[in-house]
């Protein structure tokens, strides 16, 4: 139950509003004629029929089925709600399927059964195999889960899991794992005691086993005290495994000496006095919702250098299934698998707890702003958020499923297919592929003017990990380093990369008589120099870059882009590189589009229009897509004598003199340019074939207002701006820019110039 009425009441209205339920259903194909419907239903479906009666495998061809999991539930036992039932676990229910397509892509309709007899819900489930990849049991009662889950995972040839049990073990197996690794122990010898003998306490005191417990040193305490041998009370199969030869009786009996509490029974269980009979830097994994077993607070009381874990947001260490259920669940589904093995879940508790032990995401840490994510005790587990997990965990599972021989369609490329999940998080990762090839078959030096800045920091060790290229960072060392090590990133200023402090560098005085010599026509006095050379990041870059210190200049993490396009210019123009446009890639959900000029020029001449349209081709052929530009006006075809029209007709004359090799058109509306239909009936004359990719306006506010509505109502992700016309020797960014967008540019700025154009 919610905290707060406020919560509450925002919680009801998040499920009611704008619409009942967190769920729809989206159709994935085209339904707009008969054609469509004759391919999709009668008589076209026939033949899918078909090909699936003939070879069963084909329904992960043609159907979603390969991509569709059922989440199961009767509501016996909904975490901190107790038997509510299977229509009031609806709610709950829909929350898993909204979690397993956000975190992995993976297809789920909810369904909630009333049937509280396990082998009649066994039953129900197995029935269910034709239609889905894999089944999620969830909220089951102890002991009915253990039977329903042994009698569908012998009958069905498809996974089943049980989040409550499997889920909950492999993250506090992780969890586990990395808290032995700070504490210098291993699980080989430790000692652990436990309260709550439900589903997800055996299951978790199983995966212990697993991992190395001695099962000798597991003592399994639950409402009636000890589970020891010979005990009849509230005993079952599963508690029975877990039963000591001994005297003792109570929590506070068996807890001398032990090395760690695993607590999934309910709150205030552990006194701090028991804390302090552990032993030194004890592990304590309090994990009762909402209330845990003992309080962080409380039991630091006592034991100052504990390792706590609890089921909570609000403390570090929050050991959630969504950290697992997508992710093996991913894994599982592509490669076929018919089980979901040990070795598969194994996996997956390594997958987690190595991506722990890395340095943290920078979309992690923007999703979690003030936490401090650096391994260590606070920092056991990865966030939800990490956009890592997908690659890193379910490839990790594919493999298992694999050489354990479960996995039906095995993966041959398994570098590919993690390349492949990251596409799934990453918008940008397939298009700029090409991108980053090119790039790592050089070896650039990239100067970032704002070096000081989280983003950049996180980039340049994403630039040091996936590229030849080599980062130098603008800033005072001393905040750089501090940086570094509050962010958890394991580069270091000197060994990794260059740093140029403005304050005080050995080269300031060639810096500033540089840039003296070149602007003292223009009204820089030395004094004017020599501040600008302390203080002027962006114009301390473009200097660098003048005297081949480094290859490429990225500016513009933070204020205004024609400010930084000054200094810019001022350095590197000239000798025939002059800016003449920003390219902005929007990746949206059909694809890219290019939009252009949206910073350099506010009211281009035709001759500046035909440049950057020259200019757009060249660097959308670098992304391995083949231009299609529209010049975009209120005007269509000379049908309003307005401003913008005559000038990208004139600018249409000049590219046509040119005898460009790409295709261009205008002067169109803009839904003339995506709409290949529309466009047919207005000018059935158009060179443009289907819609075009590029989009290039007469005005730098319509062009930029474009771009901002695709990233703000589209969730567009923006690539770029690219600086067109320097040659690739900078690059203005803006400030909204993610550490991702800055590894992309640097990609883009990694490219040597003959490349480049």
């Amino acid at each position: 139950m919610s905290d707060t009425p406020s919560l509450r009441d925002a919680a009801l209205r998040y499920h009611e509003f704008p619409r009942p339920g967190k769920l729809e259903i989206r159709a994935t194909k085209p339904m707009a004629n008969g054609r469509d419907l004759a391919r999709a239903y009668s008589p076209g479906v026939a033949e899918a029929c078909l090909e699936i009666k003939a070879d069963a495998e084909n329904a992960a061809r043609y159907t979603a089925r390969g991509n569709l999991v059922a989440v199961v539930s009767n509501g016996s036992a909904v975490l901190g709600l107790g038997n509510i039932g299977a229509l009031a676990s609806k709610p709950v229910m829909e929350g898993k399927a909204v979690l397993f397509k956000n975190f992995a892509g993976i297809d789920c309709f909810d369904i909630e059964v009333n049937e509280s007899d396990p082998e009649k819900l066994a039953d129900i489930v197995c029935a269910l195999e034709p239609s889905f990849g894999a089944i999620n049991l969830e909220d089951i009662k102890a002991p009915d889960c253990f039977i329903v889950e042994k009698l569908c995972r012998e009958r069905m040839g498809i996974p089943v899991f049980h989040d409550d049990q499997h889920g909950t073990a492999i993250v506090v197996g992780a969890a586990a794992r990395n808290a032995l690794h700070v504490a210098g122990k291993s699980f080989e010898e430790i000692k652990i005691v436990s309260t709550g003998g439900g589903a997800a306490g055996i299951a978790c005191l199983n995966m212990l086993v697993k991992l190395g417990v001695k099962r000798e040193n597991i003592w399994l305490c639950d409402i009636h005290g000890l589970v020891y041998a010979g005990r009849v009370e509230d005993m079952n199969p599963e508690k029975a495994a877990f039963a000591q030869a001994s005297d003792l009786r109570s929590l506070e009996d068996v807890i001398e000496g032990a090395d760690m509490f695993l607590g999934l029974s309910g709150p205030n269980v552990l006194k701090p006095e028991m804390v302090a009979k552990m032993t030194k830097q004890p592990i304590v994994f309090a994990l009762a919702n909402p209330n845990p077993e003992i309080m962080p607070e409380a039991a630091r009381e006592v034991a100052p250098d504990a390792i706590i874990a609890t089921g909570r947001s609000d403390f570090p260490n929050q050991v959630n299934n969504v950290l697992c259920f997508p992710f093996i669940f991913r894994g599982a589904l592509d490669v076929g698998a018919s089980e979901i093995n040990d070795e598969m879940q194994i996996a997956c508790v390594e997958g987690i707890a190595e991506l722990a032990r890395a340095t943290t995401s920078a979309e992690a840490a923007a999703a979690y702003k003030g936490e401090q994510l650096t391994f260590g005790a606070d920092y056991l587990i990865p966030k939800p958020f990490d956009p890592r997990l997908v690659a890193v965990v379910s490839s990790a599972v594919a493999e298992a499923a694999m050489k354990s021989g479960v996995a039906a369609r095995p993966i041959e490329d398994l570098e590919a297919y993690k390349q492949k999940l990251n596409q799934t998080v990453f918008k940008s990762a397939l298009l700029m592929r090409p991108v980053f090839e090119a790039a790592r078959a050089a070896a650039r030096r990239i100067v970032f003017a704002e070096g000081e800045d989280e983003r950049v920091l996180r980039a340049a060790q994403e630039i040091l990990e996936e590229t030849t290229e080599t980062p130098i960072l603008i800033g005072r060392p001393e905040v750089i380093e501090a940086r570094c090590e509050k962010l958890g990133l394991r580069i270091r200023p000197g060994s990794d990369f260059q740093i140029v402090n403005p304050e005080h560098d050995p080269r300031y005085y060639d810096y500033w008589t540089s840039y003296y010599q070149l602007m003292q026509r223009q009204g820089v006095t030395p004094d004017l120099a020599k501040a600008i050379m302390r203080t002027n990041t962006t114009a301390i870059g473009a200097i660098m870059v003048h005297h081949g210190e480094a290859d490429s200049l990225i500016c513009g993490t933070f204020g205004e882009y024609r400010w930084h396009l000054n200094y810019v210019n001022q350095v590197l123009g000239g000798n025939g590189l002059e800016p003449h446009g920003a390219l902005s890639m929007m990746i949206l959900e059909d694809g890219p589009l290019f939009i252009a000029d949206t910073q350099v020029r506010i009211e281009p001449t035709p001759e500046q229009i035909a440049q950057t349209v020259m200019g757009a081709a060249r660097h959308v052929r670098r992304f391995g897509i083949e231009p299609k530009i529209a010049l975009c006006s209120q005007s269509q075809f000379g049908n309003i004598a307005c401003d913008t029209g005559s000038r990208l007709r004139a600018a249409i004359e000049i590219l046509d003199a040119n005898h460009c090799d790409f295709t261009y058109e205008g002067e169109m509306n803009i839904d003339t340019a995506l709409d290949a239909e529309l466009r047919g009936r207005i000018f059935p004359n158009s060179r443009l074939q289907g819609a075009a990719n590029v989009l290039v306006f007469a005005h730098a506010d319509a062009a930029s207002g474009v771009r901002n509505i695709l990233k703000m109502r589209s969730d567009g992700l923006e690539v770029g701006p690219i600086l067109m016309g320097m040659g690739n020797r900078a690059h203005i960014v803006s400030p909204s820019i993610t550490a991702r967008g800055l590894l992309n540019m640097a990609a883009i700025a990694g490219t040597p110039v003959a490349q480049y154009g």
